[in-house]
């Protein structure tokens, strides 16, 4: 296997763990850096020998391709089937030379793009099944444990339990006249089987953004995020750049999961131009996109919808290259609407209720207070109006996304009560209980959340009858949410998205253990009125068996503290879609028992914990004291 390209790094140190392990051939080429590898065996890695330093230009964006090698006239079974399962990992334009590795009819049907099985740890050397030659037959299966696959829509699916491949190899003779007879795999998987760190080093996640079928307030449709992956260089099969599958991935519409509850601009009829493989950043971080004909006259509404969509989509994947607008061009190249980001901020995602104004969290005292100065030892205030002035004991809070309104759960456990964010002496409107539990006992309710169209959630924990409720405009009749398939257990807490289109669900089972679940919101008109209910749920941490406590931190991201089977307690950053975030783990702190985090990402990190009170971690820092005692910390929603 070959590597070719160029670091930003100053440093860079090479070691290649699969060399040995796969015991492949393998030629690794560093343009711009002074470095030729040559390995007996492949892999992208060395992981014996001397590691060397290599020196390159700050001022290049890492670029690496990798290339992996034909088989040789007279290669063993064992060499063609580890040439193969490297090939699969490389980006040989259409993986011509995985082919190689097939036989001619093998070649024609066999289709990489189909799906993505992802195998825990590296992908398993295959085990020969069969002792010795059966009839010009050779069989290897490929065993591993199965922890996920990319759908059609490159949309993460979380699995489970073993997988298991046979390759079968025959003999074949060359298409040439005095081509040899040679060995070739004639059942290949039916699409790309890899580790998980080829996995992670091939794809990365990107945010595509599509309209919630519902508006907010203020009558405009959030953004959504909606998790798929991208490769990170160009696309073996399609020859798109990462640009250009991102935006192919908008055009194609939102994944299964999502599709009942948001919309797209894009016509079904929509796509890029004929022959465009790459969409290079202009000048001025501008981003031309070339459309097919069938989108030459859409109205310039909906184009800028649809530049919308791209601009948000395309503001992660171009972190280290800022785009600043986007221009939707006919097939004629002429411009059909142009976005600027500067005007984007009714589009932005979560954008109606803009960013958080102040951190909260209950004082020693349990009344709810809001953060002057984040310094140890944290300055704060009563939060304007009837719960915070007059020091209401309360076991938890939720405070609306403009930071307009607050829930309590009061002392009671079982009543929640709701007030304006307003000074008294302004003439505020007094506390209201909108809700009392059934059962009356302590602890019933959950602490509450809002999303950003202004409903407040919260879970009723009766265990003789639990459920979620949701009260419109945080005040009104409750109303019951549905839950779809809730078999077994009941929410212990819940949080919800800005966009009021996704719920993060603790989920207490019979073994009282919690796991974390992310569900689908939907809204539909019933005989009785609108009825809203959670459907879809999927895991959202499958690597963590117990999850003490989480929040959403980003449009598909969370922040969760919990345990891995057999480990201790850790915080780490998951999406939505069940895959681990590229931020992984966040620096230990000790029994955290709460955590409260912004959208904004970027913003500090907020938990409890049982020695230290909150503790606060802002970006690229550790972890602080900043009030001691305290609990419950809270962001807006």
């Amino acid at each position: 296997m070959g590597v070719e390209g160029h670091s930003r790094s100053r440093k860079r140190t090479y070691d290649s763990r699969t060399v040995r392990e796969r015991g492949l051939r393998a030629t690794a080429l560093v343009t711009g850096a002074g470095l030729l590898l040559t390995a007996a065996g492949c892999g992208s890695m060395p992981d014996h020998g001397n590691v060397y330093e290599v020196k390159a230009s700050p001022q290049v964006d890492t670029q690496v391709r990798v290339y992996s090698v034909p088989p040789r006239p007279g290669d063993r079974p064992r060499a063609i089937v580890d040439g193969f399962m490297e090939a699969m990992t490389s980006d040989d334009p259409g993986f011509d030379t995985a082919r190689k590795y097939l036989t001619r009819s093998a070649s024609k049907a066999w289709n990489p793009g189909s799906t993505t099985t992802i195998l825990g740890g590296a992908v398993p050397n295959p085990a020969e099944t069969t002792s010795g030659q059966t009839g010009g037959v050779l069989e290897f299966k490929i065993s591993g444990e199965r922890i996920a696959e990319l759908d059609k829509q490159s949309a993460y699916q979380p699995q489970s339990g073993v997988y298991e491949q046979t390759l079968r190899l025959v003999k074949e003779k060359g298409p040439g006249k005095k081509d040899p007879v040679e060995w070739r795999i004639d059942t290949p998987p039916a699409g790309l089987v890899l580790g998980e760190s080829d996995f992670q080093r091939i794809f990365r996640s990107v945010n595509k953004y599509y309209f919630a079928s519902t508006a907010g307030e203020s009558g405009l449709r959030p953004l959504v995020a909606d998790p798929v992956y991208v490769r990170k260089r160009t696309d073996p099969q399609t020859r798109l750049d990462p640009v250009a599958q991102a935006v192919k991935a908008v055009m194609d519409g939102p994944s299964a999961w999502l599709s009942h509850s948001v919309r797209s601009s894009f016509p079904t009829r929509a796509g890029l131009k004929a022959g465009t493989k790459t969409l290079p950043i202009g000048d001025h971080n501008s981003l031309k996109v070339p459309l097919n004909p069938e989108m030459a006259d859409a109205e310039r509404k909906i184009c800028m919808d649809m530049a919308a969509q791209i601009l948000f989509t395309l503001q992660d994947l171009t972190s280290s290259t800022r785009i600043d607008q986007v221009e939707m061009m006919r097939p004629d190249d002429s411009s059909l609407c142009t976005l600027q980001k500067s005007n984007a901020g009714d589009y932005a995602p979560g954008g109606f209720v803009g960013p958080p104004n102040h951190e909260y969290f209950l004082n020693g005292d349990r009344h709810l207070v809001r953060i002057l100065s984040a310094s140890e030892n944290a300055l704060s205030e009563p939060v304007p109006g009837a719960i915070g002035e007059r020091r209401t004991v309360v076991r938890s809070a939720g405070v609306s996304r403009g930071e307009k309104t607050v829930a309590a759960v009061l002392d009671s456990g079982h009543e929640l009560s709701v007030a304006p964010i307003a000074p008294l002496a302004s003439g505020a409107a007094d506390a209201k209980i909108v809700y009392r539990s059934e059962r009356g006992a302590k602890e019933t309710l959950s602490a509450p959340s809002w999303d950003g169209m202004g409903d407040l959630w919260f879970a009723d924990r009766d265990q003789r009858r639990p459920r979620v409720m949701r009260l419109v405009d945080g005040g009104g009749t409750p109303q019951q949410v549905s839950i779809e398939r809730l078999d077994e257990g009941y929410v212990d807490s819940l949080r919800v998205s800005a966009d009021g289109v996704r719920v993060a669900l603790l989920v207490v089972g019979k073994d009282q253990r919690k796991t974390l679940k992310i569900g689908r919101v939907e809204r539909s008109n019933g005989p009785g009125g609108p009825e809203v209910s959670i459907v879809g749920l999927r895991p959202a941490a499958p690597q963590m068996e117990d999850v003490t406590a989480m929040s959403w931190a980003g449009q598909s991201r969370l922040v969760v503290a919990g345990r891995e089977t057999g480990g201790v307690q850790q915080m780490r950053y998951v999406r939505t879609d069940g895959s681990s975030s590229a931020e992984g783990l966040l620096p230990g702190a000790n029994q955290v028992t709460a955590v409260a985090a912004s959208d904004a990402e970027g913003s500090a990190v907020l938990a409890q914990t049982k020695d230290d009170g909150i503790v606060r971690l802002p970006p690229g820092a550790n972890w602080k004291t900043l009030a001691k005692p305290g609990s419950m910390p809270v962001y807006p929603g």
